[in-house]
């Protein structure tokens, strides 16, 4: 008999599933409404040039990343740590973790959300609750979840990607059945519908709004983790990036034409960041005849695809500095486990720091300025996350000697560092024009605010990051004084 039949068969995951895994993470339906806010028609325009110019060479060097880092445990600050040295891997970390805490909160308001067309079938939850309510209860959502997360382990991330894959479905059928009522009579919304409609107007915001679109598109690193469970990744790898680009453009192109049938792109409503999905599946479903079955059918399927979500990003999240950071920098306390090996005061952290975003949404006006102000937060701080996935390409091109890889994109080393050093940049300075804020006019009262708001965040967020070092120089002074006693 041989030795082989003694040995369990190992499971491999296919690069088709690795790609849905990947996407159901990084992009959704709703993230095609604040762009066509943003920049209306012209902003297929943007996709479809962000497609080509950005998204396609970024989820190939993701491609190189982890084939050339594949045995490290950090994902994104392995890559830097690796690639660089162990303070920039510290940062990446930092950064990586801390622009979720925004993501956080801004899940819990969609839950919220979700639940209120459920209940109520409509847009009135502003009309119903005070800011002070919703920050509230978008508070207590959090702290349900944290404490969920030591009862329930495994069964939510199946919830994500079943819900994942049921919000993929939905956007498939948007746009499917948008097609579908565009040929049985329904008049396009947006007009004129003409090639000059399409082109972008530049301005200021509309590239202080591109940092939105990098938010939506982003996240391709996440699929780093599942390289060990591939057979062959030197070939699978580059073909589940190439599957989740295609995937992406499907979306972003498709869905906004779509969106275009059902709502004029010049006088969008006011709170289309928060409630347009909901009116888009309503629109459709009185186009067909089906009423708001559609409507309530996708308020079902976000409330359960936003709260796994949310319980996945608060694992993920309080956990992210247990993988690949070196110990001079994380005091001791904050990595301490609980006897279900979860890291109890990095979920405190989480919190706390949650908390605080949902005091500062405490100054402003309504709920609607809440929910686009923390999206337009993640515009800022999620691209910053990602500037580092680029100098970790761009540090192991200029040294490229020393790293192997089963998959290199672009064999020229100049022109790979060309490309990557044209994304570092690009991505760093729309992260940075996000700073304007985008739902108030400049010189208003309510510009100045939100303007403050954004530095305020961000100083804070990311300035936390220098305080842990030092704490853990505290500790390891405190216990060097207590050896010598």
């Amino acid at each position: 008999m041989s030795n082989n039949t003694l040995e369990p068969q190992k499971h491999y995951m296919s690069w088709g599933v690795i790609a849905l895994l990947d996407f159901v993470t990084i992009i959704s339906f709703e993230n095609i409404f604040y762009p066509f806010q943003n920049q209306g028609l012209s902003v297929v325009i943007s996709w479809i040039f962000l497609l080509f110019a950005y998204v396609i060479p970024y989820e190939l060097i993701v491609s190189q990343l982890s084939l050339t880092f594949n045995n490290q445990s950090g994902g994104l600050a392995s890559w830097v740590r690796r690639s660089s040295n162990d303070t920039l891997g510290y940062w990446t970390s930092w950064m990586y973790w801390i622009q979720s805490v925004p993501y956080i909160v801004d899940v819990s308001n969609s839950v919220i959300v979700s639940f209120s067309w459920i209940i109520l079938g409509n847009n009135t939850l502003g009309q119903r609750m005070s800011t002070f309510e919703f920050g509230l209860l978008t508070f207590i959502i959090i702290l349900l979840f944290i404490l969920l997360e030591n009862l329930i382990k495994n069964s939510l991330a199946i919830l994500s990607l079943i819900g994942g894959g049921a919000m993929f479905i939905m956007s498939c059928l948007f746009v499917l059945l948008a097609g579908y009522a565009l040929t049985h009579g329904t008049q396009i919304a947006t007009q004129p519908f003409n090639l000059h409609a399409f082109l972008p107007h530049f301005s200021l915001k509309y590239f202080s709004t591109t940092g939105l679109l990098i938010f939506a598109m982003s996240g391709a690193e996440l699929a780093a983790p599942y390289i060990v469970q591939m057979r062959d990744p030197k070939h699978e790898f580059p073909k589940a990036m190439w599957l989740l680009a295609i995937m992406t453009a499907f979306l972003t192109i498709f869905g906004t034409l779509s969106l275009a049938v059902f709502f004029n792109a010049n006088h969008i409503p006011h709170d289309f960041k928060m409630n347009g999905p909901y009116y888009a599946f309503s629109l459709l479903g009185q186009e067909l005849g089906l009423g708001k079955i559609l409507m309530y059918l996708f308020a079902v399927v976000q409330a359960i695809f936003m709260m796994a979500q949310l319980a996945v990003l608060l694992d993920a999240s309080s956990r992210v500095f247990a993988g690949d950071v070196a110990d001079k920098f994380m005091p001791h306390w904050l990595t301490k486990k609980n006897k279900q090996g979860r890291p109890i005061n990095s979920y405190l952290m989480t919190t706390g720091l949650s908390l605080f975003l949902l005091l500062l949404t405490g100054t402003l006006p309504n709920i609607n300025t809440i929910y686009n102000w923390l999206l337009n937060i993640n515009g800022i701080v999620s691209p910053y996350k990602t500037c580092w996935v680029f100098f970790s390409f761009v540090a192991i091109r200029w040294r490229q000697k020393e790293f192997h890889s089963d998959y290199i994109f672009i064999k020229n080393r100049t022109s790979a560092l060309l490309v990557g050093g044209w994304c570092l940049i690009f991505t760093f300075v729309c992260a940075t024009l996000g700073f304007i804020p985008q739902e108030a006019a400049f010189g208003t009262k309510a510009f100045d605010h939100q303007l403050l708001l954004n530095f305020i965040t961000v100083f804070i967020l990311f300035g936390v990051g220098l305080l842990l070092p030092l704490l853990r120089k505290w500790e390891l002074r405190k216990q060097a004084v207590q050896l010598d006693k």
